[in-house]
């Protein structure tokens, strides 16, 4: 469905900020607003420059800027124009919750499908991770996460096999930390992450359903239980148009009168 409204599309302001950036977040906020809704279908660029007040080519800036951030959709052909993408997943890295609670939170069906499930010698990095030996024995599960039906995240998650025996025989297609919680009675409580903007090769690229060089979040993460025992080491990539992070810091404010 094509939309048009009105309000939004009114001539740019000339004393404000650059007309691109005018245009961006008017698009963002009716998309915030639901106003715009996924799947919707933006006029044609024409169309939408005339009504703005602009150049087509400051109109592609704004519309090339949303899409770079998955906010908007490009499709060529005789039904392509440039469509309303669907919202991203918040990762909230406030407090130590599993991707499938947190998908769950969001209204989102959760779901994982299995790409390896294998016991190896944890390498250098690793055994540091998790406090372990140079070749003690790890598990080692990659998994693709996927968000109602659609790739989200590429998980390579290591665990020590002395302290989860059998764990590559349980359901791995679910989530990790409720199986921790629920067989082993070892819910991780806190967890160490990093954040790093990478980019997808091919193999990644393939099992994330993007393009190779597509742009990438790495989270390194180290689990810990409540006794500050490592539990996993993980390394997942999330797809960099389909997430985002949201982290809070500092304290409350205090309440009046209080």
């Amino acid at each position: 469905m094509t939309v048009v409204l009105k309000h939004l599309l009114r001539r740019v302001e000339r004393a404000g900020p650059p007309a691109h950036t005018q245009i961006e977040e008017r698009l963002a906020e009716a998309m915030a607003a639901g106003e715009l809704r996924p799947g919707d279908r933006l006029p044609p660029e024409r169309e939408l420059a005339e009504r703005f007040g602009v150049s087509r080519m400051t109109l592609r800036h704004a519309l090339d800027s949303l899409a770079g951030r998955g906010m908007l959709v490009r499709a060529r052909g005789r039904r392509g124009g440039t469509f309303v993408g669907e919202p991203k997943i918040e990762r909230d890295l406030t407090t130590l919750a599993g991707l499938t609670h947190q998908l769950r939170r969001q209204g989102h069906r959760a779901g994982a499908r299995v790409l390896a499930a294998r016991e190896g010698p944890a390498s250098r990095r690793t055994a540091g991770a998790l406090r372990l030996e140079p070749g003690d024995r790890v598990y080692e599960v990659v998994r693709v996460r996927l968000s109602d039906g659609e790739p989200l995240a590429l998980e390579r998650s290591l665990f020590p096999a002395g302290r989860f025996p059998d764990l590559l025989d349980q359901p791995l297609d679910a989530s990790l930390y409720e199986l921790l919680e629920q067989r082993y009675r070892e819910p991780p409580v806190r967890a160490v992450e990093r954040l790093e903007p990478v980019v997808a090769d091919a193999d990644e690229a393939e099992a994330l359903g993007v393009k190779e060089g597509a742009p990438l979040l790495l989270v390194e993460r180290v689990a810990y239980s409540a006794e500050g025992v490592p539990l996993e080491y993980a390394r997942d990539l999330f797809r960099g148009d389909r997430t985002r992070v949201l982290v809070e810091s500092g304290l409350p404010a205090p309440e009046a009168g209080r």
